[in-house]
């Protein structure tokens, strides 16, 4: 497919050609009047003359003038022409059908004509006949689309009958099979790997099979029947094939304007994706035809198209879709307002007006008057749209399955109106049926329209059973919501597809993430806040500020209140006090302003809302005071914020939990007994409060959660966890002497687990009661393993150190010391720095962490936390019984340990640690309250002064003598260590220095190959300049630089006979040459011609030159061809015997041989003559042609230094790597052996 041809580029160019803008040829050969001959019975002959530019409405007169003058048929064509040009196709059919009649009673021959042009008329007027029956006229009364082509089919099979060859007739029915195609229905969808056999395809086929016969019938001359044959290729959706037959049309015709084939090669280059090359087709059909309806409209829908990849916000979209629809749309109406293409295209502009009148007319227009199934689904589509907007849910719905079906419906359909379908279901509830529409939908095309309402359906089930209250699992649902609208948020970042970011799309993927995933929730808000930043027009944006910070809040004040609380919100979540905080402050403000735009808006919602978030930001914060100021603020504005009391009296708990604190519970809870969050305040104030019991009946707080269950709401699950709680403790602190106490502590322990699992079944999410549960397995059945994968599950939702503290309990059973000293830190970094029981915990993991490794560093570390534990709470006696408890430890590790593994400093400072831990048990057998009975302790303590004590002095001594010992030994091993060092250091700089000589060397080489290089490149161009200057020379007509031409030998190009002299320099050498080649036996030269014809290439070759001694041809002469090397014997073509043939040859030396048979003919006849003698020919080129060959043979074998070719060098040089090819060719070695054969 060429893509330039006679200058313009696919058959479209921008200049404005003269002898292209001639008028349309269509009707030209209609005369402006017109004699018909009238028989008067005279001799003279008498016309009437018919003035066709001004016929009559009425052809009665004309026809009965004609029938009674009996006319030949040329006058009944041309009159009815000339009505067909006047656009008065119903007179010319009329004129035509009662020429057939007239011209009955002639040979069946005189009608084909007639009947072929008629046949065209029906065709005509079924482009312009409604393709359905219009409203309000009855079926067999109306004059379809239909009804002109069974008129035209019937008309046709009449012409066939009569002569089937007439030409015409191939050119009428394959335009007949187009527009019966047009009227059936799209093939439905395939199978992969499926013929189409639909019956609309099928007739297709039957157009183009009549196209090409046509086109036979003309010898290829017909370009109508080149022009029908693309449109069937187009229908088909061969593209490709059908640009090149508009392509051809418009090389052979380029002034051919109707029909117009550059609005067929448009319209393929679009349908490659080449709308830029197509727009440019359309717009060459405008110049040549400024009022082409076709190609106005169809630039038109080019702008229309190019105004999609804008958004409706962009600046750049109104400028472009006004050019769409102003500048060509509205033209391409005035000039048709019965083209349905325009019609429907134009119906969308009046669709967002709410003309919804002109759109009616506008698409039953589109829908009636097209042979086009994609105009009529835009009609349907385009009405669809209209009764959508009007609530109009049945009509809406009818209207966009026609639009489908138009296009085939299935996987072939129209998505748009799929879509459409779509939401009149969600609109009738019908939310089952859409999703299924949608996801296949889906199945077929990404839109991301599509995806959105997918997965907003699917979101919206999402939350409305988490507003139920139902345990319903939608975890499905939730998946299948978040992929779809995460898959849209992909789709934005394409720049291809040019998508506007959906706010929408954002809210809900952070409505979907709030429960396990806050961060991604977060990120969305944030998102969705730069949006609604990057939309403030520029007169709204600070512009008397210059830190970015502040630039960023005065803007955030102009978002709405609500996103930036609930950004606020997850910061809070997330542990970003400050940030939110800041959000939180800015959201007051936010609300200030949206007041002042919006007078009618009602704020204080949202303002007390985001005080109270900010309150507890404030307390989050430790900012007490702030935080007691804002609860006051509220209170006086709403005295009946209960919330606001509760944080009051919980602020007062903690400041005063003596005095004001519980003042403040009791008020609270004397005016607001009922409310849950109330009691649950007062029952963790109990739990804190509250004298200890061993009888759960009598204690205060299992009573308050069972009033509360009992008589408030059951289901309480802050009661049910205090419940289940109470439980778990009084069985921990049960006896477990007897087996009756430990069938007594295991049911505490099931009837904790009890309440819990109710918890756990009202709010599978409740981690509290998850982490009880867990504490009950590992207390009770010793479940360590099951307990691990419960905490760890809730360590992420609980953000409270009382999880790492579980953990780390459950790892040290475990024995995985590591893990549990990671979860003991865990605990620490939340907020529990100075937490004594957590030091305490550290402590005694590393002491069974040094116990197993045998440790010392870790046995150093567990007192470091045991007396960081000490620090912390002096008061606590046993904290003072775990430090000395450690050094008992440490001192017995470090008696047990050899002294290869511990130093007089670690035995010292044991010793030291057991003197304070015989000291302090000593004290703590003395208190009042010991951890232990007194008399264990002072067991200890003995066994500490007197075995322990003299174990360590023992130890101590040995430790002594053995450094003592071993003192030499190591400062010998320790100087023959250092002079090792010495001694590898010695070779390493010894290595560098080598290194370091041996790279210089290798620079300096480098720089001096270099340099040679250098220097022979330069004599290289030296020699190449000389050889440049001594073969070229200055003419003597023009002055000019010219390439010397070669001298043929003398003797008029005649051969030289055997043993004739030449006038080369290489004279003698070159004698010595053919001499050795002389002496070569026949049957030497017979096998290297057969060894030769099996290897020769089937390539063409150039003449090869000189130095190919080992592979010459079959055929040998004694003729030897030499030129020579002399610059000043050059002879010029006048002087050369064969003077044309040699200028030719000497002006292309490297024309290649492209028949060795044709070429060679000289050659090969003396061959056939000598055949017998066997001797050699050699042609002989100078050397300037070494390069050229060497550049179409780089693979050629180099010459043996010895051979007599070299020798034959004018300058004695040798050229390695510069031999010749054998020239070959196997018409010629045929002929030889032929040749051989016969003699």
């Amino acid at each position: 497919m060429a893509s330039r041809r006679n200058g313009h580029i696919n058959g479209y160019a921008r200049v404005h050609s003269p002898e292209l803008t001639t008028a349309s040829k269509r009707f030209a050969d209609i005369p402006s009047a017109i004699d018909i001959p009238v028989n008067s019975g005279l001799d003279a002959e008498e016309a009437v003359e018919v003035n066709l530019e001004e016929l009559h409405d009425d052809p009665t007169e004309l026809c009965t003038l004609l029938e009674n003058e009996n006319a030949a048929r040329n006058f009944w064509m041309i009159i009815a022409l000339a009505y067909a040009k006047q656009r008065k196709v119903d007179h010319a059919i009329e004129m035509l059908s009662k020429g057939l009649g007239a011209l009955s009673k002639g040979g069946p021959k005189e009608k084909v004509s007639l009947l072929s042009c008629l046949c065209w008329l029906y065709l005509w007027k079924s482009r312009e006949a409604p393709r359905v029956v219009p409203d309000g006229q009855l079926v067999s009364e109306a004059l379809t689309k239909d009804y002109y082509l069974q008129q035209s089919t019937t008309t046709l099979n009449e012409a066939s009958r009569i002569n089937p060859s007439f030409p015409p007739l191939f050119l009428a029915r394959g335009v007949l099979y187009l527009l019966r195609a047009s009227l059936q229905p799209p093939s439905k969808p395939l199978a992969p790997g499926s013929a189409d056999h639909s019956e609309r395809v099928e007739t297709l086929r039957q157009a183009l099979k009549c196209f090409e016969d046509a086109l036979r019938v003309s010898g290829g001359r017909s370009m109508m029947a080149v022009l029908g044959k693309s449109r069937a290729l187009y229908s088909l959706g061969k593209y490709a094939d059908a640009l090149e037959g508009y392509q051809e049309v418009l090389m052979k015709t380029p002034d051919m304007r109707d029909p117009d084939p550059r609005i067929g090669v448009g319209c393929c280059l679009w349908q490659l994706g080449l709308k830029e090359e197509a727009r440019d087709a359309w717009e060459r059909a405008l110049e040549l035809n400024p009022e082409s309806k076709v190609a106005t409209i169809l630039v038109g829908l080019y702008w229309l198209d190019s105004s999609s990849h804008y958004a409706t916000s962009d600046p750049a979209f109104a400028p472009v879709y006004m050019k769409a629809m102003t500048q060509y749309t509205q033209k391409a109406f005035k000039l048709d307002k019965e083209f349905p293409i325009t019609c429907a295209t134009f119906g969308n502009y009046f669709l967002p007006k709410k003309a919804y009148a002109t759109v009616e007319s506008l698409a039953r227009r589109a829908i009636e008057l097209t042979d086009v199934n994609a105009v009529a689904s835009d009609g349907w589509y385009l009405l669809a749209r209209k009764e959508h907007y009007q609530n109009q849910l049945s009509r809406a719905n009818d209207f966009y399955g026609r639009a489908d079906s138009a296009r085939g419906g299935g996987d072939k359909g129209y998505l748009p109106a799929r879509f459409g379908l779509a939401q009149v279901q969600v609109l009738e509830q019908d939310l089952d049926g859409a999703k299924f529409r949608l996801e296949k939908l889906l199945q077929h095309s990404k839109s991301s329209e599509a995806m959105m309402l997918l997965g907003t359906l699917y979101a919206q089930e999402v939350f409305a059973n988490q507003a139920s209250g139902h345990k319903d699992d939608k975890s499905t649902e939730l998946k299948k919501a978040i992929a779809y609208l995460e898959a849209v948020r992909m789709a934005w970042k394409d720049s291809k597809r040019n998508l506007t970011p959906d706010s929408t799309v954002l809210v809900y993927l952070a409505r979907l993430y709030e429960t396990d995933h806050p961060e991604k929730s977060l990120q969305c808000l944030q998102q969705v806040e730069q949006m609604d930043i990057e939309d403030i027009p520029d007169d709204e944006r600070p512009d008397h500020l210059e830190d970015e910070a502040e630039i960023i809040s005065a803007l955030r004040e102009q978002l709405a209140p609500q996103l930036l609380n609930n950004i606020g919100c997850f910061q809070y979540q997330a542990e970003k006090h400050d940030l939110a905080r800041e959000m939180f402050q800015t959201a007051l403000n936010a609300c200030v302003k949206a007041g002042e735009r919006d007078e009618a808006m009602d704020t204080d919602a949202l303002v007390t809302t985001i005080s109270y978030n900010l309150a507890r930001t404030y307390e989050a914060a430790g900012l007490l005071d702030e935080a007691h100021k804002v609860y006051e603020g509220l209170l006086a504005r709403h005295s009946d914020y209960t919330d606001a009391n509760t944080r009051l009296a919980y602020i007062a708990l903690r400041q005063n939990p003596t005095d004001d604190g519980p003042k403040a519970m009791g008020a609270l809870y004397q005016t607001d007994s009922t409310n849950l969050e109330v009691r649950s305040l007062f029952g963790w104030y109990l739990s804190r409060s509250k004298k200890r019991t061993t009888n759960i009946a009598e204690d205060q707080e299992q009573r308050h959660y069972k009033h509360t269950l009992q008589h408030h709401d059951k289901h309480d699950r802050y009661a049910l966890t205090g419940m289940g709680n109470l439980y778990l403790t009084t069985a921990r602190e049960m006896r477990r002497d007897t087996e009756q106490d430990k069938d007594k502590r295991r049911k505490t322990y099931e009837k904790a687990v009890e309440f819990f699992d109710k918890a756990l079944q009202l709010d599978p999410r409740n981690a509290y009661a998850a982490q009880g549960i867990g504490v009950a397995l590992v207390e009770d059945k010793k479940d360590y393993a099951a307990a691990v994968q419960i905490f760890s599950k809730i360590k992420d939702t609980i953000r409270d150190p009382s999880v790492y503290i579980n953990l780390g309990h459950v790892y040290a059973e475990l024995k995985q010391y590591s893990r549990a000293i990671e979860n003991y830190e865990a605990a620490l970094a939340k907020d529990r720095a100075h937490d004594p029981q957590i030091m305490a915990c550290l402590g005694r993991v590393w002491l069974l962490k040094g116990k197993q490794d045998k440790s010392i560093q870790a046995m150093k570390n567990s007192l470091e936390f045991s007396n960081h534990a000490l620090e912390i709470a002096p008061e606590q006696i046993h904290f003072k019984f775990n430090v000395a408890f450690v050094q008992i430890q440490v001192a017995q590790l470090i008696y047990t340990l050899p002294e290869s593994q511990r130093t007089l400093q670690d035995v010292q400072s044991a010793s030291d640690g057991l003197d304070e831990a015989i000291e302090s048990f000593t004290t703590i057998a003395q208190s009042k309250n010991p951890p232990y009975p007194k008399h264990d302790i002072e067991q200890r303590a003995n066994m500490g002064r007197n075995t322990m004590r003299r174990q360590l002095e023992r130890a101590l001594q040995s430790q002594k003598e053995y450094e003592e010992k071993n003192a030499a030994k190591l400062q010998q091993a320790r100087e023959i260590r250092e002079a090792e060092i010495r001694k590898r250091e010695e070779a390493r700089r010894k290595a560098e220095e080598v290194a370091l000589e041996e790279k210089r060397k290798i620079t300096e080489e480098r720089h001096a190959m270099l340099e040679l290089s250098r220097k022979l490149a330069e004599s290289r161009a030296d020699e190449e300049r000389r050889k440049e200057e001594a073969d070229y020379t200055e003419d003597e007509e023009t002055g000019e630089r010219v390439k010397r031409k070669k001298k043929k030998a003398s003797g008029g190009g005649k051969r030289k006979k055997k043993g004739e002299d030449t006038e080369t320099d290489g004279e003698a050498s070159g004698g010595e040459a053919r001499r050795k080649r002389r002496g070569k036996s026949s049957t030497e030269n017979s096998a290297l011609a057969t060894s030769d014809e099996e290897r020769a290439p089937k390539k063409r070759r150039k003449l090869e030159r000189k130095g190919a001694a080992k592979d010459r041809g079959k055929f040998k002469s004694s003729e030897i061809v030499v030129e020579t090397e002399s610059e000043d014997e050059r002879a010029t073509p006048g002087e050369n015997g064969n003077g044309e043939a040699a200028g030719s040859d000497q002006e292309n030396p490297d024309t290649p041989m492209h028949n060795a048979a044709d070429e060679d003919d000289e050659d090969e006849g003396s061959a056939v003559q000598r055949s017998r003698k066997k001797v050699s020919r050699r042609v002989e080129d100078d050397e300037e042609d070494e390069g050229e060959d060497e550049a179409v043979a780089p693979q050629t074998p180099a010459v043996d230094e010895g051979t007599p070719e070299q020798k034959n060098n004018t300058n004695g040089s040798t050229v390695p790597g510069d031999g010749d090819t054998p020239m070959v060719d196997e018409t010629v070695v045929a002929a030889g052996n032929a040749d051989a054969a016969e003699y």
